[in-house]
């Protein structure tokens, strides 16, 4: 029976499997403290359990994932046919020292080792401290647009 959405298992499906290591940014949706909805392109990190994000501590967005912690987060490519990661879950949000950890490991994915390292040490030079954003999982759906389609298509 094949695994429905909303289920986290469809995070192991291949195709989840590699929107989750795509150079792509995922977009994160929030709510902002007016209300009104807002999506940002931003850096991810995978790390089996839940998506870890990163931001200077002066990002508007934080003010508002305080006030409001649920978000949605996607993941797609740019290859028809398109495949779509689907992901609402709860942000926590801790500041750490320095640079942190997964963003350094994201910035080697998005850029390759060698840029990345340098892009971490420039950062690092202007900034004391990040926060650390992770994403608890509480639900998750995949669209890759052959064995699963938007639901609003009669298939």
């Amino acid at each position: 029976m094949p695994v429905k959405q909303g289920d986290l298992e469809l995070l192991r499906h291949p195709a989840s499997q590699a929107l989750l290591q795509s150079t792509i940014p995922a977009r994160l949706a929030y709510v902002w403290t007016d209300g009104t909805p807002r999506v940002v392109p931003i850096w991810f990190h995978w790390n089996e359990r839940e998506f870890v994000l990163a931001s200077p501590p002066k990002a508007p967005k934080l003010r508002a994932l305080c006030k409001n912690p649920k978000v949605a987060l996607t993941i797609d490519d740019n290859i028809f046919p398109h495949k779509v990661l689907l992901v609402r879950g709860t942000a926590r949000l801790q500041v750490m020292s320095g640079i942190v950890p997964e963003y350094a490991m994201a910035a080697e994915r998005y850029f390759g080792s060698q840029q990345g390292k340098a892009w971490v040490e420039q950062l690092g030079s202007m900034i004391q401290e990040m926060v650390r954003i992770t994403i608890t999982l509480e639900w998750v759906g995949l669209l890759d647009f052959q064995t699963r389609f938007p639901s609003a298509l009669p298939l």
